[in-house]
């Protein structure tokens, strides 16, 4: 790989995204994308490849390999992010590629009682975020990021930083997890104090936060609501941080806590996101209200949970019942 990809090409797409402030994982992601791509047309150089190239590239995903729409419109948005932001070449529009066909798909709910039975399942901290993912409507990586200074136990609210589409929102906070949360955060304070006196690096900031603001990687508040158990060496930087916990073992969690529930429905950490939403329209609340505090741009998005209340789409009661 070291000799057709030009290393420095890789670390230029790198050091591109974080100038554009995008996550570690779209950065991994972006970098394997282009790897792929590369190695597809027998190592050529992509500054000798154009359009052409890159539908042949993105159609056989779609025809030979039958990936998800998602995944091709991935790998499309790596490649043009290869090609505008770091060989500052311009693609014309790509008319030859094969699109991934998008099936329409309803969402997996689980009833109340599935869900309280997959929560019985989960102790801890796993069972803090999962109750937060059900009971706010967070995102998995919304409650993985969630600091200490956006959860506001006098308003019960939760305050969602840079979520999808880099927006901020705020949510719920269900008064059943402000006395766990409030234990939680003793538990944070704790390990805060101790990673203070072992001089461990400040708390990852997002942007320029670091720079502007020096100290405030060290202050309670920029946390991690649910930090990992031991610090790591930050890839980007070399500094020894505090993360996250992270989403796998969470998910690894999920997926024993669902099959020990007995429950045979697909059932994945977002499942839990997928349920907040069905059930608040159950109970009644307007979907508008709902759109918000899922974050949607649009209501038509939100209207797919329409489709899996108990009375169907339009409330519309069976002759039969």
């Amino acid at each position: 790989m070291e000799q057709f990809a030009k290393p420095r090409l890789l670390e230029q797409v790198a050091e591109r995204c974080r100038v554009k402030h995008y996550s570690i994982r779209t950065e991994k992601r972006y970098i394997d994308w282009i790897r792929r791509f590369i190695l597809f047309h027998d190592k050529r150089h992509p500054s000798e490849m154009g359009a052409p190239e890159v539908e042949a590239f993105l159609t056989q995903l779609a025809v030979v390999r039958n990936v998800a729409p998602s995944t091709q419109n991935q790998a499309l948005a790596a490649i043009l992010f290869l090609y505008k932001e770091v060989l500052c070449i311009e693609l014309p529009w790509l008319d030859g590629v094969t699109r991934a066909k998008k099936a329409p798909r309803l969402p997996v709910v689980l009833t109340e009682l599935e869900v309280r039975g997959v929560l019985a399942q989960l102790d801890g901290v796993h069972h803090l975020v999962a109750s937060l993912l059900y009971g706010s409507g967070l995102r998995l990586m919304e409650a993985m990021r969630l600091r200490v200074k956006d959860v506001d136990f006098e308003r019960f609210e939760v305050t969602v930083r840079d979520g999808k589409g880099g927006k901020d929102r705020r949510t719920m906070l269900p008064n059943s997890l402000v006395e766990p949360l409030r234990y939680q955060l003793e538990k944070v304070s704790s390990i805060h104090e101790q990673d203070l006196r072992n001089k461990i690096g400040p708390v990852y900031l997002p942007y320029a936060l670091e720079r502007k603001y020096p100290g405030a990687g060290y202050e309670l508040g920029w946390c991690y609501m649910f930090p990992a158990k031991s610090p790591a060496i930050d890839p980007r930087t070399g500094i020894t941080r505090r993360h996250h916990i992270g989403e796998k073992s969470f998910q690894r969690a999920i997926k024993g806590a669902v099959r020990r529930a007995g429950l045979t429905k697909p059932a994945t950490s977002h499942t839990l996101r997928h349920s907040f939403a069905t059930h608040l329209l159950e109970g009644g609340y307007d979907i508008r209200t709902v759109q918000e505090l899922l974050g949607h741009n649009d209501v038509k998005t939100t209207m797919i949970y329409t489709h899996v209340l108990n009375k169907g789409g339009q409330g519309v009661r069976s002759p039969l019942d």
